[in-house]
This record gives C-alpha cells, sequence and structure tokens, in this order.
C-alpha cells in the first residue's frame, strides 16, 4: 500500500505536525488527529515512512480505548471519517482507518510511563545511579528485571528534535501539585494493571509504557495514543517464558528499528538514517502482529 508521510486536508487549519501525527482544527472543541506512516527514533523522524503504520497505530489506539473506557474517560468523539464534520469526509481515502475526531484538551505536561520491566533508559539509568527517576533500587538487579507492582516514572515532553528526560515523581509534583501528579500516577498505573492483563492473557507482555493525560472541565482524561508499539514495549510471552530471567525477548514494538540505527554511525540528531526495507519490513510485521493478537483480529482498513 502507497505510505502516507504527511497530509494536507483543504478546509482545515492544520496545527501541528508532530513526530507521526498532523493535527488539525475542527471547530473551536475539537481536533483531528491524523497518524502518517512516519516512524521516529531517539525523537528524529526518520526519512523513509513504514506504510500503513498509522492505520495499525489507530486503530490498536481505538481498540485499547474502548477497553478503558471503564478504567477512565478519554478524548474520542468519533472513528468513522463519513461520520466526521465537512471537509472529512472529502479526503477519507487519505485519512480512512488513520484519523480520530477528538475533544480539546489541555495537555499535563509530563509523559507518564509504567515500568513493569527494567530495561530501555530505565536500564540505563540504574547502571548509572542505582535508581530509575529517582526510586533507588536494590544493588545487582539485571536488565529485565521484573517490577511488581510496577514503577511510575515520570519524564519531560520533548519538542521535535530534542529528547524526553526522566524525572523523578518530585519533579512533577514541582511541575504540576500534588494532587494532580498523584492523580495521574494513580490513573497511569489503574490503566497499565488492566491492559497488561488482557494483554497477557492474548500472548503479549507489555514490559513499559507512556501515557499522555489531559483535562477538559476540570476532569483529568486520557488522551493521544494509548499502548501502541510507538509507545511501548512488547514481547510475545512465548518468548520472555523461554528467555527470562537472563535473556533478552525480542521485542515486538518500534525498537528493531532503534537497534538497527545504534549499529549505524548516527549522532542521533535529525536527519536519521534511512531505514532498509527489511527494517522496514520487520517492524510493520511486529506492529501488525502485536495488533492481532491483542485486538483478536485483522486491522482495519489495512488494505
Amino acid at each position: 500500500m502507497r505510505a502516507v508521510h504527511q497530509t494536507e486536508v483543504a478546509g482545515l487549519q492544520l496545527l501541528n505536525r508532530g513526530k507521526v501525527r498532523d493535527i488539525y482544527a475542527v471547530g473551536d472543541d475539537h481536533l483531528l488527529l491524523v497518524a502518517s506512516d512516519r516512524i521516529s527514533a531517539f525523537d528524529v523522524v526518520l526519512p523513509n515512512p513504514i506504510p500503513g503504520k498509522g492505520i495499525i497505530l489507530t486503530q490498536l489506539s481505538i481498540f485499547w480505548f474502548e477497553l478503558l473506557a471503564g478504567v477512565t474517560d478519554n478524548h474520542i468523539v468519533e472513528t468513522d471519517v463519513m461520520a466526521m464534520p465537512d471537509p472529512i469526509p472529502a479526503n477519507a481515502d487519505v485519512l480512512r482507518g488513520r484519523s480520530l475526531l477528538v475533544k480539546r484538551a489541555a495537555v499535563h505536561p509530563a509523559e507518564c510511563i509504567a515500568r513493569g520491566f527494567l530495561l530501555g533508559s530505565g536500564w540505563k539509568d540504574y547502571q548509572k545511579t542505582g535508581a530509575v527517576c529517582g526510586i533507588e533500587l536494590p544493588d545487582g538487579l539485571k536488565k529485565n528485571h521484573r517490577f511488581d507492582p510496577p514503577l511510575f516514572t515520570p519524564s519531560t515532553k520533548a519538542e521535535q528534535g530534542e529528547h524526553d528526560e526522566n524525572i523523578s515523581f518530585e519533579a512533577l509534583v514541582a511541575t504540576v501539585g500534588q494532587d494532580l501528579a498523584d492523580e495521574l500516577r494513580d490513573k497511569t498505573l489503574a490503566v497499565f494493571h488492566t491492559a497488561r492483563n488482557h494483554a497477557r492473557e492474548r500472548g503479549v507482555i507489555i514490559c513499559d509504557t507512556k501515557f499522555e493525560w489531559g483535562a477538559i472541565g476540570g476532569k483529568t482524561i486520557l488522551v493521544d495514543e494509548v499502548l501502541t508499539p510507538d509507545s511501548s514495549r512488547f514481547w510475545r510471552k512465548e518468548d520472555a517464558d523461554s528467555a527470562l530471567p537472563d535473556g533478552n525477548p525480542p521485542s515486538y514494538d518500534k525498537q528493531v528499528v532503534r537497534d538497527w540505527l545504534e549499529t549505524q554511525p548516527w549522532d542521533k540528531t535529525a536527519p536519521g538514517p534511512e531505514l532498509p526495507a527489511e527494517v522496514a519490513a520487520t517492524a510493520r510485521g511486529r506492529y501488525i502482529e502485536i495488533y492481532e493478537r491483542i485486538a483478536g483480529g485483522s486491522v482495519p482498513h489495512l488494505d
């Protein structure tokens, strides 16, 4: 299928073109979020997109938003482009399957990360300091140590071309206040608990993930994307069972892209290197498999 690197919707004001999403104003109270096929790593958008990636991300987010509706409210208004206001239906050939009509929310200034295992930036922090985001941990832990209960570890939200930075819970409190920091922590861990249990029943381990939260009328709601291979690390349960505690199960997310980039002579600044076709195909295949396992069917609109 044809890759969508970026979108142009005549008649709608483009508010922002992020690492992956194009965001349009729809009246005063709503936004159109369009997931392109762009892929970013180390906070840099890579030159070549992965065909259909935006559809997979959007459809998986829709599945999670619906599953988690009993845990928290979210910003979704409509998922069918033909039921959205004009001029969106006229652009259905590009927007179908990759677009969400959502309520405008005041987004809180932090990424809210739930960690079920010691890996990624958490593992790097632990090796340097013996702690993760200011949470002191016992000496001698190995990579992929399981946290039970999971950890809540916030980070800053990077602008494009910059890098997220892990921060302590105390730093989050200093930014948003004690009451909201407590609420963000509790909601993040509650959502992670429900999602982790569902995924495990479908043969998927959610290692860690990041959420974004916003507010409408003083009420905190879940926004942006949810538990996708762009915002999470996944293992297949059978791989984790055979590899842990000492091995490294293959990740079914964009880690395959990060791993390839780590072998390249690249300083992690834009522009990034172009992905080889086989790496892009592997990443796409893993995105599709995670969707099919978690949602229990094929990806809608993925021709």
